[in-house]
C-alpha cells in the first residue's frame, strides 16, 4: 500500500473517497471546513440532520458530492474535540478503512485534523497508516479458497496544511510502512498452526528474511551445537518433541563496525501443551501463539532492514515445542543451564524461562549495549494488566525509561513492574540453585527474577507480552505486538529523525 502526503485544496483532490473528520456538535476540522465552504455548505447540511453524531469510529458515506472532484466523501467520527489526540485517530479510521476495503474504492485521501506542528502531523500519519495496514491484513493461507476484496485499497494519501507537514508526514508514512511490514510478518508466522510453523519452519523464515540483504546475516544452531555449548535448560524442553529445537541468530549490521549492538531475544515456543504439567483443553489451540516473542523479533529485524536503520541489532530466537512424552521433562527433574546454574523443574509448563535463560547466556558473546527479551511468559501478566499493556521489568532504569517512552510514542503500551530482591527467595530450591517457579504470588515478577539471574552482564529488560500478543474469541488472531514498540525504541536509539 502506498502512502503520500500532499498540500492543496480538498475540493480539487482527485480521489475515490475523501475522509473528513467530524468532532461532536458538528465541528469540522480546518480542512473539512474548507471543503464545506467550497461545496456550498454541503457537509453542514448533512450534519444538521443529526443522524451522524461523530462517535469515535462512526462513518457515513456520501456519494456524488457537488463542486468536488472526489467520487465519494466519508464522514469520520472523532469524538469530543477537546479530548482528541493522535492515539484516537487510528481507532477512528480503522472502521472506515475496513468499509472502504469492500466498497470498490482503490484509493482514498484522509484530510488530516487541524494539527499544525510537525510532531503532531508525524503522530497522526503514523496512526493512520497503521490503521490502514491493519484493515488490509488478511490471513487465509490455510483456507482452500481465498476471497480477498476484488478491488482492495492500494493507496492512502494524506492532505495537510503546509510543506513542512508534508515532509513530516512522509517521514511518518515511511516509518509506519516499515513497522507494518514487520507486524505483518509477525502476524503471519504466529497465525500459522503448530503442524506447519515448527522450529525448523521458523528458522527457514528467518533465513528467507536474510536472503539478499547485505547487512543481515542469519545462522541457525542445531541441537548438537547447542549441546556442545551446554544448553541443558533449552534442550530439556525439546526432549518431549519429535521436532528438533533451533537457536536462530540474526545479525543486522547497520551501525558502525564494532559498535555494540542492541540484542532482542524472543521466546519461540511454536506449540506449548505444557509438557507433563499439561494444560487444560480449553483454548489450547491458542498455544501456537507461544512463539509470538520470537515472531516479534523477526518482525522488528524486518522493519530495521526496510528502514536501513544506522544501528547494530542482534536477534536471538530459541525455538522448540513443549509436549508430553516419555522423554519429556518431569516435575522434580534438575537440569544444568549454559551458565552452569542448576534448575529444579517444579512445573514443566514454566518452560519459556528455560529456553530463554540459555539464550540470554548465549547473548553475552555479542557484548550488547542492551538486551530486551520478549516472551508470552506468564498468565499472571494477563491477570495484572489484561490485554492493554505488556509487562516491563528491568535491571536498568535508563533502559526501562527508554522502553516506556517508546511505548507511549508508538501507542504499543507497556507498564513497569518491580524487580526487587525481596521476590528472589520465592525461587529457592532444596536441591538445585533455583526452582523454575516461585509459587502463585507475583508470578510475572518471579519469572523475571528467574531470568535476571542470567542477565547480570548487561543492561536488560524483559517484556511479558502474554496479554497483548494475540486476541481470542471471534477476533482470534495475532496482533504483531510489540513490533511497533521495539521499532520505535530502535528509531529513538539511533536518533533517526522523528
Amino acid at each position: 500500500m502506498e502512502h503520500v502526503c500532499k498540500v492543496g485544496a480538498p475540493e480539487r483532490m482527485k480521489s475515490a473517497c475523501l475522509l473528513v473528520g467530524v468532532f461532536k456538535k458538528n465541528r469540522l476540522t480546518d480542512l473539512g471546513q474548507s471543503l464545506d465552504d467550497a461545496t456550498g455548505g454541503y457537509l453542514k447540511r448533512v450534519l444538521r440532520r443529526q443522524d451522524f453524531v461523530a462517535d469515535i469510529g462512526q462513518t457515513q458515506i456520501l456519494y456524488d458530492p457537488q463542486e468536488c472532484t472526489a467520487t465519494r466523501l466519508m464522514l469520520i467520527g472523532l469524538g469530543e474535540e477537546k479530548e482528541f489526540s493522535a492515539r484516537k485517530f487510528g481507532p477512528a479510521l480503522l472502521p472506515a478503512f475496513r468499509l472502504l476495503q469492500q466498497s470498490g474504492a482503490t484509493d482514498c485521501m484522509v484530510l488530516l485534523p487541524s494539527q499544525h506542528d510537525d510532531d503532531s502531523t508525524y503522530r497522526l500519519v503514523r496512526e493512520a497508516v497503521a490503521a490502514a495496514e491493519a484493515a488490509a491484513y488478511r490471513f487465509d493461507q490455510c483456507k482452500s479458497e481465498s476471497k480477498p476484496p476484488k478491488k482492495p485499497i492500494r493507496r492512502v494519501d494524506f492532505l495537510v496544511h503546509t510543506r513542512p507537514q508534508v515532509n513530516a508526514g512522509n517521514r511518518a508514512a515511511k516509518h509506519a510502512q516499515a513497522i507494518a511490514t514487520g507486524t505483518r510478518l509477525a502476524k503471519d508466522v504466529a497465525n500459522l498452526p503448530g503442524n506447519i510453523c515448527t522450529p525448523t519452519y521458523l528458522a527457514e523464515q528467518a533465513q528467507s528474511l536474510g536472503r539478499g540483504k547485505r547487512k543481515l546475516k542469519v545462522t541457525v544452531l542445531t541441537e548438537k551445537q547447542m549441546q556442545n555449548l551446554g544448553m541443558g535448560a533449552l534442550l530439556s524442553v525439546s526432549r518431549g518433541s519429535r521436532q528438533p529445537a533451533k537457536l536462530i541468530v540474526l545479525k543486522y549490521k547497520g551501525g558502525k563496525p564494532g559498535a555494540k549492538p542492541v540484542a532482542l531475544v524472543g521466546k519461540g515456543l511454536t506449540f506449548d501443551a505444557g509438557g507433563i504439567s499439561i494444560k487444560s483443553a480449553a483454548a489450547m489451540d491458542e498455544m501456537k501463539y507461544d512463539m509470538c516473542g520470537g515472531a516479534s523479533v523477526l518482525g522488528t529485524i524486518a522493519a530495521c532492514a526496510e528502514l536501513d536503520l544506522p544501528i547494530n541489532v542482534v536477534g536471538v530466537i530459541p525455538s522448540s515445542e513443549n509436549l508430553p512424552d516419555g522423554d519429556a521433562n518431569k516435575p522434580g527433574d534438575i537440569v544444568t543451564s549454559m551458565s552452569g546454574q542448576t534448575i529444579e523443574i517444579l512445573n514443566t509448563d514454566a518452560e519459556g524461562r528455560l529456553i530463554l535463560c540459555d539464550a540470554l547466556t548465549y547473548t553475552e558473546r555479542f557484548e550488547p549495549a542492551a538486551v530486551i527479551d520478549v516472551a508470552t511468559l506468564t498468565g499472571a501478566c494477563i491477570i495484572a494488566l489484561g490485554d492493554q499493556a505488556s509487562g516491563l521489568l528491568a535491571n536498568n532504569d535508563k533502559l526501562a525509561d527508554e522502553l516506556l517512552e517508546a511505548s507511549e510514542g508508538s501507542g504499543d503500551r507497556a507498564w513497569r513492574l518491580p524487580l526487587w530482591d525481596e521476590y528472589q527467595p520465592q525461587l529457592d530450591s532444596n536441591f538445585a540453585d533455583m526452582a523454575n517457579i516461585g509459587g502463585r504470588g507475583a508470578g510475572t515478577i518471579t519469572a523475571a527474577c528467574f531470568l535476571s539471574r542470567y542477565t547480570k552482564a548487561y543492561p536488560w529488560a524483559h517484556l511479558d507480552i502474554a496479554g497483548v500478543a494475540w486476541l481470542g474469541g471471534k477476533e482470534k488472531g495475532a496482533t504483531g505486538r510489540p513490533v511497533p514498540l521495539l521499532t520505535e525504541f530502535l528509531l529513538r536509539r539511533c536518533r533517526v529523525s522523528m
